[in-house]
């Protein structure tokens, strides 16, 4: 495993290597020795083809995610919603695979969404906060403020994510995180 950083402080790229045999493969996801946080909880999603999910974010009780995909392919994307941070308001995109083997660490303060590219997408998610449904919100995906370019035109979008606040709306309610 090897951490890569990027252009936004504290958001890092974590490589793995994936070990083949005749039987399939092995791949080491975690360690903490080198990735140094407290993860206290962990769920799985499966996601179908064309289906968009975020972006979502707790404003108390915040939660740092260590993202991985065990099978599938996404197009993943953050927004850095930090008081003070440098950042703020940015966004940051990259393809997380079972092939490419990259995970994506996601400190507090960032809202959270991704795009299922493949018929079947299984994403593994370790976080340092419990699920807390009363403190959850969101921006909504297709917020044109962020610039954001999907795959595709139409998608597969719970109604809740379909209703969420604009970037604009979030300042104005939550201000930062």
């Amino acid at each position: 495993m090897k951490i890569l950083k990027t252009k936004i402080k504290d958001l890092l790229i974590i490589e793995q290597k994936n070990n083949f045999d005749t039987r399939g493969s092995l791949r080491e996801t975690f360690r903490k020795k080198i990735l140094k946080k407290n993860f206290i909880f962990e769920y799985c999603t499966t996601s179908k083809n064309n289906a968009l999910r975020g972006f979502h974010f707790q404003y108390k009780y915040q939660q740092a995610k260590y993202v991985s995909v065990l099978k599938g392919k996404i197009l993943d994307y953050v927004i850095d919603l930090r008081k003070n941070s440098k950042t703020f308001g940015k966004t940051f995109k990259i393809i997380l695979s079972d092939k490419n083997c990259l995970s994506l660490y996601i400190p507090e303060g960032f809202a959270h969404a991704y795009y299922s590219f493949e018929k079947i997408n299984i994403v593994y998610y370790k976080l340092t906060n419990y699920y807390k449904p009363k403190f959850e919100d969101g921006i909504n995906l297709m917020d044109k403020t962020l610039k954001i370019n999907w795959p595709k035109k139409k998608f597969n979008i719970s109604k809740k994510d379909k209703n969420l606040q604009s970037f604009k709306n979030f300042c104005k309610n939550h201000k930062f995180l």
